[in-house]
This record gives structure tokens, C-alpha cells and sequence, in this order.
């Protein structure tokens, strides 16, 4: 291990954070379907998502040609705070497992927020006090973008309104403290605050909720309040364009060690960290330039690429956001509540599930135990408590590398640590525990669920 170059941890200089988003969508020769209104089946003018977004992320979210986007000065000082994010040679790792693969990961975990969220959140809090507005409506799961959204409001002076899934509501509490100590509200949805949360509650009594829920209770108060919009953590392009900083960094350490990954791996909600990992990536094999295996792992309890249906849907269970084009499981689908991770969410990105629709990336669906045998491994020998989220990605490049171990094959795997687990203790007891179970919905709940899609027709 001495004799080899490579250093353990690779930074780049501060002036090497990219001071560009990149947009994986100005390559795409197939675009993702545009956002549809729910009423007309028409694609949504900007005119028609002023009311919820804000006018700049609108500008983004629908913007398909240009390939880098300037990030403003204030958000790339803000970046400045935790970024550039280490690049880690998992040496240890790979001596636990005798493979001969090289293992490298993203650790997006050192700020305050304890995940890659921040990337988004700060550059969607700017444009809103840029817009003049007086707070911003939420929804989280886990809890990782709400509690990154409550700092980025707490650093521009913004109110901000966490909508949390009520499951996670009760098992976070530390990471709900830790939004309310940055000045953030936070309601456990579905909640008797909106009419969609008192809807959903007498339609589906004792409900742990669903990230669709929250959605569509966020909406309803951003909507229904002089001054506010609202902002998401995940799903969107707009997002999805944000956290590419994270794949723009990882690409241009790598590059600097002469490496170039032959796997690479991310877990995958609705899309935030793996798109914002694989987008430069994903750039050079739409433009031809490059090769890379690119894998999406998602729990199976809530499988939307692996067990899912490409059409539209809405974004929200309440059924009053945009309709978008989206590997999903129906609006109405509620995962099962002992699921640890916050990759809850019914769909997947719009562009992301073009570029699986394509064939230019892989999915996998891991079970939640085997899920926190890899965590657990990846923390006794790595010395980070990964989140429930990204152990996802730990527990498919774990066996990637122990495939090559079979075959000797001295592949480059490349994964995406999101943050830490530390507000995620409740989940790691149940795993010591012998407590934690997998659940993994059968055809017949998918199907149920699928059927209720709306029937759109294609022809705009």
C-alpha cells in the first residue's frame, strides 16, 4: 500500500471549485419530457410555475440547451464554507474485502447539514431573497434537506416551512432540532394544517406518510401565502443542475490522478445525488468521448426504476403539482414505514429516468438489512458512519469489488458517500438490535398502485 502514489484523500485547490453548474440536458439527444399541467395536459409555461417556484429555478428547470450555467459569486463563496469535498481512496476497504479493485468515494458529509443537500439548498435560498421574497415551503424525508434548506434560510434571513413524512417526523427527532435551531418550522405530514394533509388523513387514518404527502401540503401553503414559493431538494432539473458540483469536482480529482473509473455507483431517491455525481460523467458518453458503467441502486421496498412504470404522473400525492414523465410507482404509494433511509420517494428525476429509459445507465434494488451490513462494514474499517442513503451505494460496490475479487479484474469503482449517519441511530439500533426487517412490496400492491396513473396523451 506504501509504494502506491495515489494519496488517500484528494482535495482540490480552493479556486478549483467549479464556478459553472453543468446541465447533462444540453447532451441529451433524447430530452426529458417537459413538466405537464395537471388540468390541461399541456406543457407548463413559466408563466404557469411562477406561482410555486422561483423565477430564476423556473428558468433553470426548463432550460435544455445550455450546457453550463454560471453560479452566482454569493453562492460559490457560500461553497467555499465546505467545499471542495474530498475524493477518498478506500484502501482499507479494499484490504478488507482481498479485491483487487480500486475503490474511490465522494464524501459530501463535512458541513453542518451533514449531507450534499446544502449544494442545492444554498443556490435555491439565494435566488429566493434574490426575488425579494419572505420565506420558502418544504417537504424532507429523512430530514437531510430540510435541515440543509433551514440553514441556507437561516444564512439569507428567509422563513422557512418544513413539511417532514411523519415516520421520520418520529425517528429524527435530533435532525428535526437541528432545523429548528436554524429558525425552521417543522409539521409531521400528512398534518391537519393544510386541507391536503386533513384529505389524506381521513382517506388513509394512522398514515406514516409519504414524500408526496409533504409535497403536496408544502405546495398548498406556498401557494396560499402572500410571499412565498416552493423549493425542493431532489426530482427536478433544476436540482439535478446544482448538485452537479459534486460530479464536476470528482471528475476533475480524478483527472488530476490520472484515474478513470470504470463503475460508477450511486443511490438513488429522486436523483439529487446521483445525478449531481454522474452528470460530467454522463456527458462524455452522451457526446461520445467515454465509456463508464453507471449503476442506480434504490431500496426495494420502494423500487421505481427496477419495478416501476416509465409515464407520467404527478409529483405529489395530493395530485395538485406538475405531471412529469417518470419512472414511478404511482403517486399513492406509501413505502413501508421500517424502511431506515430517506430514498422514499414514488418517482424518480425525469432526466435521470430518460437516460435508464435510454439504456445509458443500470438500476439495482438492494434490501435494507444487507443495506446496513455493508454500512456497518464501510464504518469499522473506513472510519465514517455513512447515511442509511448512501450505504446503498456502499453495499453495490461492495459487491462489484468482491465480483473482481472472483474474476481479477482491477476495476476503478467510483461511489457517492451523501453524509453521515449520526442523526440515523435509531435505525442502526434496530440493525444491532436484530430488529430491522425488509419489506419488499408484491406485484399485486405495485400494480394496484400503477393502475391509478393518469392517462395522458403524448401528443404536445
Amino acid at each position: 500500500m506504501k509504494e502506491n502514489k495515489i494519496p488517500y484523500k484528494t482535495y482540490l485547490d480552493e479556486s478549483e471549485i467549479p464556478t459553472q453548474w453543468y446541465n447533462v440536458r444540453a447532451d441529451m439527444k433524447n430530452k426529458p419530457a417537459p413538466l405537464l399541467n395537471p388540468a390541461t395536459h399541456k406543457p407548463m409555461t413559466a408563466e404557469e410555475l411562477s406561482p410555486v417556484f422561483c423565477d430564476e429555478l423556473i428558468a433553470q428547470e426548463l432550460n435544455v440547451t445550455d450546457a453550463f450555467i454560471d453560479i452566482p459569486e454569493e453562492i460559490q463563496d457560500f461553497y467555499k464554507m465546505y467545499r471542495p469535498s474530498p475524493l477518498i481512496r478506500a484502501y482499507f476497504l479494499e484490504k478488507a474485502l482481498d479485491t483487487p479493485a480500486k475503490i474511490y468515494y465522494k464524501f459530501e458529509g463535512n458541513n453542518t447539514s451533514g449531507s450534499h443537500k446544502l449544494n442545492s439548498a444554498i443556490a435555491q435560498a439565494y435566488y429566493a431573497k434574490k426575488q425579494g421574497l419572505k420565506g420558502v415551503t418544504t417537504e424532507t424525508g429523512a430530514g437531510q434537506w430540510g435541515t440543509a434548506l433551514s440553514m441556507a434560510c437561516s444564512y439569507f434571513g428567509l422563513d422557512c416551512k418544513v413539511y417532514m413524512v411523519k415516520v421520520s417526523y418520529e425517528q429524527k427527532p435530533f435532525r428535526r432540532e437541528v432545523m429548528r435551531t436554524y429558525g425552521a418550522s417543522v409539521t409531521p405530514s400528512p398534518s391537519m394544517t393544510t386541507e391536503i394533509g386533513k384529505k389524506i388523513l381521513a382517506e388513509h387514518p394512522g398514515t406514516t406518510g409519504s414524500l408526496g404527502c409533504a409535497i403536496s401540503e408544502a405546495v398548498e401553503v406556498a401557494t396560499h401565502t402572500e410571499g412565498y414559493r416552493y423549493v425542493l431538494g431532489s426530482v427536478l432539473n433544476q436540482v439535478l443542475l446544482h448538485q452537479s458540483i459534486i460530479g464536476l469536482e470528482t471528475k476533475t480529482a480524478l483527472d488530476k490522478l490520472g484515474v478513470k473509473p470504470d463503475i460508477i455507483i450511486g443511490c438513488a431517491g429522486g436523483g439529487s445525488n446521483l445525478g449531481g455525481l454522474i452528470s460530467p460523467f454522463m456527458g462524455e458518453k452522451l457526446r461520445g468521448e467515454a465509456d463508464y458503467r453507471i449503476i442506480a441502486v434504490e431500496p426495494a421496498s420502494c423500487p421505481s426504476f427496477t419495478r416501476g412504470k416509465f409515464a407520467y404522473d404527478f409529483c405529489d400525492t395530493g395530485m395538485v403539482c406538475p405531471l412529469a414523465k417518470m419512472y414511478t410507482l404511482g403517486s399513492g404509494f406509501i413505502p413501508s414505514a421500517n424502511h431506515a433511509g430517506g430514498l422514499r420517494y414514488h418517482g424518480m428525476s425525469s432526466t435521470l429516468s430518460q437516460l435508464y429509459h435510454d439504456g445509458l445507465m443500470e438500476a439495482t434494488s438492494v434490501e435494507q438489512t444487507e443495506v446496513f451490513k455493508a454500512a456497518e462494514q464501510f464504518a469499522r474499517v473506513e472510519g465514517i458512519l455513512p447515511a442509511p442513503e448512501s450505504s446503498h451505494a456502499i453495499r453495490v460496490a461492495v459487491d462489484e469489488a468482491l465480483k473482481c475479487k472472483e474474476t481479477g479484474e482491477e476495476k476503478t469503482i467510483v461511489f457517492g458517500l451523501t453524509g453521515t449517519g449520526y442523526f440515523d441511530m435509531v435505525a442502526y439500533e434496530k440493525f444491532n438490535d436484530g430488529e430491522m426487517t425488509d419489506y419488499i412490496p408484491t406485484d399485486e400492491e405495485l400494480a394496484e398502485s400503477i393502475s391509478k396513473l393518469p392517462v395522458v396523451e403524448e401528443n404536445f
